[in-house]
């Protein structure tokens, strides 16, 4: 699990007072009505997959190439990465957030990568305003200082969008909350699919760092992997979005899948985002290291 960030440690209960219970997400007027934008969900695995040559990062240059053609260009990318984890809920609010690095044993042409997007701090000020905590119902905090794009986000924004002139916005998760509390935020967000914004979930299905084996291949996994990737795979693809909050009733299939479950919580938003009647599309079904799921889902 990540840190807590310094914004979130210092900065709990700062609620901002420019917008406060003024603001509703239909008065978001940086942002303009667009067709309907899809929800994504990302299995980012190992940061290295950002520079290195391997079956996942075309997937993603792919997918993001379909952006202006299959569907319009993002107004905005609203992030939610398994590696922001904080006492309540924030997001990024400054200008030029900066990339951060948060990972230590990879070789320098890692930490030389650089995603110099820019954000969106009135809107991210709007949204702080409208988004209510689900279990405190208080506006959201604004991090104008503290954090930025960590690799859940860069990692994979980067070969999507790699011109960077699309605004982001990274919403933290507060991993002492219920599963069903940070579905219910993403309920939230799918209004502003009709405004022009990108929901990214960035995690994987399954994330069991203890257990890799870095030399399998990627069509090689646990059983308990394989078990819990198919069980989570088949609730999305029949729409039984619901269910995805109850993953774990599956018991020691999950545990195992995840020690921890900051991984599999950015599902949550990305599916609470969705609808259930739009059809699934997934891409990068496959693992690596053998206990890590890079299964990824689109809903359109």
């Amino acid at each position: 699990m990540a840190a807590l960030s310094g914004s979130a440690s210092t900065l709990i209960g700062t609620q901002m007072t420019a917008f406060a219970g003024a603001a509703s997400l239909s008065q978001l007027q940086n942002l303009q009505p667009s067709p309907r934008m899809p929800v994504l969900f990302v299995g980012h695995g190992s940061p290295l997959n950002v520079i290195e040559d391997n079956e996942f990062r075309p997937k993603w240059e792919a997918m993001g190439g379909e952006f202006g053609k299959k569907w319009p260009k993002p107004q905005l990318i609203l992030c939610i990465s398994a590696h922001w984890i904080t006492r309540g809920w924030w997001l990024t609010g400054m200008a030029q957030p900066k990339t951060i690095h948060d990972f230590g044993g990879f070789p320098q042409a890692l930490f030389d990568q650089q995603y110099p997007a820019p954000g969106a701090p009135a809107v991210a000020q709007a949204l702080a305003a409208s988004l209510q905590q689900p279990h405190t119902h208080a506006p959201l905090g604004l991090d104008e200082h503290e954090w930025g794009f960590d690799h859940g986000s860069w990692a994979v924004l980067k070969p999507m969008f790699p011109q960077a002139d699309i605004p982001v916005i990274q919403l933290s998760m507060d991993y002492g909350r219920p599963p069903a509390e940070h579905y219910a935020l993403g309920q939230q967000l799918k209004s502003l699919r009709e405004r022009g914004v990108l929901i990214v979930g960035s995690g994987n299905i399954v994330h069991n760092l203890r257990t890799m084996q870095r030399s399998a291949s990627n069509d090689q996994a646990y059983d308990w992997a394989i078990e819990f990737d198919r069980t989570i795979g088949e609730q999305i693809a029949q729409g039984k979005l619901d269910e995805l909050q109850n993953f774990q009733q599956l018991g020691q299939v999950a545990q195992m899948a995840h020690p921890t479950y900051d991984h599999y919580l950015p599902l949550l938003y990305a599916a609470g985002a969705a609808d259930d009647q739009e059809a699934p599309e997934f891409f990068n079904a496959k693992f690596q290291g053998a206990s890590i799921s890079m299964r990824s889902v689109i809903w359109d």
